[in-house]
């Protein structure tokens, strides 16, 4: 983060800015255009700029919930307001005169608090007892946050202890299918000598490595899953974002489940455009959102049911891909909260998994400036959608 503070005095509340940029070579225009549009003001307002990264504090941009670069966020004085696009310089024009007139009420309000004292204590305070009321005022802010980490971080501290019981449990299941596989050709192979040898078919041979392999990536991905949501909500993703066909990550992904999509008898129709604009993403964290989304489509959609994916372009910054399940539905006043972390609806508390697969997705959507969200009827099925950004050169 890039501090640009304006040091010039002023009689007025200073205006409090961040602007979030990318690494794309277009990224360093717009800061100019910004700090030199502000360097004109600064006789007539205080102002403070920070520059952010999004890829060094993704958790930021999950705080505003910004859904595009460059964004421009002033968050105080006043209510918060969040300008982004081509535009911004223009926008930031239209919007300053409000932010002045906000930092104005503001000043006032501190005023009209300083008066008010002088006129109960019949005399006006000494600065040095003017500032130590702030200050204390400070510190009560600062004790009530850290009492609301406290108890988040006992919350997160209990959360993980409930996982860990959870996964030391489930992953028996796969554990344990994986290695009958193996065990079972090492005796196919087997000396015969030694006594413990068995024929296998042709066929058998490549059914039980697919198996075998089929239980190790399930038990990757649920590790994977685990160890990213145990973190927390504000840690790094580790964003690396690249240009990338969404054709060729959802070809990889379908491949990794196509057993699954045979075992179940299930057909998958697939809509997604071959001239489909190339995306800006982190292609190993999208696989993962892929794999949730696919795996949760297999689970609830019955054997032989149909499970559609489609994607369109949906504007010049945006793709749009929806994943289409046949299964028993989600209650629509629930579409927002199965997004939140452990949250699992009660038809599913006897089902595998720990209800943290759709919150991932949805961290992951976000940190990638993209929307995902669900729309369901009981009895009719449901389709999730999330939107990516466009590479632009």
């Amino acid at each position: 983060m890039e501090d640009l503070t304006n040091t010039s005095e002023t009689d007025r509340v200073p205006i409090k800015l961040l602007l979030f940029i990318d690494k794309r070579p277009s990224s360093g225009e717009y800061v100019k255009q910004v700090r030199s549009y502000l360097k004109q003001l600064e006789t007539d307002q205080a102002f403070l700029l920070d520059v952010v990264d999004v890829s060094e504090q993704p958790y930021l941009v999950e705080h505003f919930r910004l859904i595009a670069t460059p964004a421009l966020v002033k968050f105080s004085p006043g209510e918060q307001h969040v300008i982004s696009g081509s535009n911004i310089l223009t926008q930031l024009e239209q919007r300053w005169s409000q932010w002045q007139q906000e930092s104005n009420t503001s000043l006032k309000t501190i005023n009209e608090q300083f008066h008010l004292e002088k006129s109960r204590n019949g005399k006006q305070k000494e600065p040095n007892e003017l500032i130590h009321s702030v200050e204390v005022m400070k510190l009560s802010d600062e004790i009530f946050r850290l009492n609301q980490e406290k108890e988040d971080l006992e919350a997160q501290l209990q959360f993980k202890n409930r996982i860990v019981a959870m996964l030391a449990h489930d992953l028996r299941n796969p554990l344990t299918a994986a290695s009958i596989a193996v065990e079972t050709l090492e005796l196919g192979y087997g000396q015969k000598s030694t006594g413990r040898s068995m024929s296998l078919s042709p066929e058998l041979t490549p059914q039980l490595l697919r198996h075998a392999k089929k239980q190790i990536r399930a038990m990757d991905r649920m590790i994977s899953d685990i160890l990213q949501t145990a973190k927390g909500a504000g840690a790094d993703l580790q964003i690396q974002p690249q240009e990338i066909s969404f054709n060729a990550l959802f070809a990889e992904a379908l491949a990794s489940m196509q057993n699954r999509f045979e075992a179940r008898s299930q057909q998958i129709n697939i809509d997604i455009p071959q001239d489909l604009p190339h995306v800006y993403v982190d292609s190993g964290q999208i696989q993962r959102v892929l794999f949730n989304l696919l795996d949760n489509a297999i689970k609830y959609t019955p054997k032989g049911g149909q499970i559609h994916v489609s994607a369109l372009h949906r504007t010049t910054q945006k793709i749009q891909i929806c994943v289409q399940d046949t299964g028993p539905g989600v209650p629509p006043e629930k579409c927002e909260a199965i997004f939140e972390d452990s949250f699992r609806l009660q038809r599913d508390e006897s089902k595998d998994g720990y209800g943290l697969g759709l919150a991932l997705c949805r961290r992951i959507v976000r940190a990638h400036y993209g929307q995902i969200w669900a729309e369901s009827d009981l009895g009719e099925g449901s389709q999730f959608y999330f939107t990516l950004p466009v590479f632009r050169s």
